[in-house]
C-alpha cells in the first residue's frame, strides 16, 4: 500500500472502485461525507481541493481523502473520506487522515472539520475514535448533520 497525491486522471479508477464497493455493501463506508462517484465529480474534487490523497495497491485504489481550507485558512474541511469496505479496520482511514494533517503543516490550518449524519452512530464513533469532537448539529439537505472537528496535531 502506498499513499500519493490524487490527480484528476485518477477519477475513472476511483469511480470504478467506489461503485464496485457500493454494490457489495448495504451501508456507505463510515458515514463520512459522500464522494460523488461520477468520474466528473471525482475529477472536480481532486482538481479543486487543496489536499487530495489516494491510497492504492497494485490492483487499484483502496482509499481516498480530500480536504480544502476554509475562507479564513485556519480550518480545513474534510470533503471526502472513503475506504474500500474490504479494507475497513486496517488503518487506511487513519493513514489518510494523518497524510492530510501532515500536508496542512505550515499552512496555518490547525483544525480539520467533517460533516457526518447525526443519525449515524458508526460515523460518530469512527470520528470520535480518531480524535474528533462534536461541535454543533445543523439541519442539512439530507437531515440533521453533526459537525465534528479535530486538532491537526492529534491526527498525525
Amino acid at each position: 500500500m502506498h499513499v500519493r497525491a490524487a490527480r484528476p486522471d485518477d477519477a475513472e479508477a476511483l469511480r470504478t472502485a467506489v461503485s464496485r464497493a457500493r454494490e457489495a455493501t448495504v451501508f456507505d463506508d463510515i458515514g463520512a461525507p459522500l464522494l460523488d462517484v461520477s468520474a466528473a465529480g471525482v475529477r472536480e474534487a481532486a482538481a479543486e481541493a487543496e489536499w487530495s490523497f489516494l491510497m492504492e495497491e497494485d490492483d487499484g485504489p483502496i482509499g481516498v481523502a480530500i480536504a480544502h481550507p476554509d475562507a479564513e485558512g485556519t480550518e480545513a474541511e474534510l470533503l471526502a473520506l472513503w475506504v474500500h469496505p474490504s479494507r475497513a479496520g486496517e488503518g487506511v482511514a487513519a493513514d489518510l487522515l494523518a497524510r492530510i494533517a501532515s500536508s496542512v503543516d505550515g499552512c496555518g490550518v490547525d483544525t480539520l472539520r467533517a460533516t457526518v449524519p447525526a443519525d449515524s452512530p458508526g460515523a460518530q464513533e469512527f470520528f470520535h475514535a480518531h480524535g474528533f469532537s462534536p461541535r454543533e448539529t445543523r439541519r442539512g439537505h439530507a437531515g440533521d448533520e453533526s459537525i465534528v472537528a479535530a486538532d491537526i496535531d492529534a491526527l498525525r
